[in-house]
């Protein structure tokens, strides 16, 4: 049936009855609702490792805490989300866990490469991080090249493994390279004596070793610098760049570093 307008149904109503068609009759993501606000009244889910402290992690009381937190608190609600909901998720697999759409965006110190690019899209680095050596305080391993014929442990699918396999020579020379669900376990482990070190994100490593002083120790080297950025998938680029956005605008007006400053006591924001 054509349609026609008639004195009984102005202009001005039809084209709004057009406005609410498009905006509501499109399927698509949930982020397209407005260019302004992509977020205005949804919940977002982030994806993370809920034992990564002090970037995310759960405190006594079983509550998701952490700087990373913080930071996705304070920059959804600039966006107008109504709500924020972190998800712990296989690490091993966050790739996955965000492309089919179970989690929104990965927010826990996840470190920028580019084999990840080929499968996510990356905010701009808002961080930089090592991947450090630790060792039991009483260890006589005193550099990376003392590692030939040890046992290390990292954490599967971190970024720990990525640079650990860079550094061919080193690794060829490990006795063997066990992996962990977790840092928690792969620090235990190395506490119990059943690893002779532990590679990991200098910012988790300094965090457990602080609390439990003169049981490790931290190396000199390391397995070189990266950067932490949020990922998102790389059909969301209206989001991400309103996110980052809101990332640019924590850092001018001093939000990101009043966080900063609450976990590590100084302004560590890239």
């Amino acid at each position: 049936m054509k349609l026609r307008f008639s004195r009984f149904f102005p202009l001005w109503a039809w084209l709004f009855a057009g406005l609410l068609l498009i905006a509501g009759g499109v399927p698509g993501s949930a982020f397209a609702a407005s260019a302004a606000t992509p977020l205005t009244g949804r919940t977002i889910v982030v994806g993370l490792d809920d034992n990564f402290p002090p970037m995310g992690f759960r405190d006594e009381k079983g509550n998701i805490v952490g700087f990373d937190i913080d930071m996705a608190r304070e920059a959804f609600k600039r966006l107008g989300a109504a709500s924020v909901q972190f998800k712990p998720i296989d690490w091993d697999a966050k790739e996955a866990e965000l492309n089919s759409k179970r989690v929104d965006v990965l927010w826990n110190g996840l470190t920028i490469t580019d084999e990840r690019k080929k499968q996510i899209a990356f905010t701009a680095p808002y961080m930089q991080n090592h991947q450090i050596i630790v060792v039991a305080a009483k260890s006589p391993i005193a550099n990376k090249a003392a590692l030939t014929g040890k046992v290390v442990g990292a954490q599967t699918g971190s970024s720990a493994i990525d640079a650990i396999e860079k550094d061919a020579a080193v690794r060829k020379s490990f006795r063997s390279l066990k992996t962990y669900g977790d840092n928690v376990a792969a620090l235990m482990d190395l506490n119990a004596g059943r690893l002779d070190a532990v590679v990991l994100d200098e910012v988790v490593g300094r965090y457990y070793t602080a609390k439990k002083p003169g049981q490790y120790r931290v190396l000199q080297d390391n397995f070189g610098t990266e950067s932490y950025g949020v990922g998102l998938r790389k059909s969301d680029a209206a989001l991400l760049a309103e996110l980052q956005k809101a990332l640019d605008g924590m850092k001018r007006d001093g939000a990101s570093e009043r966080i900063s400053k609450k976990w590590f006591g100084a302004n560590v924001i890239q």
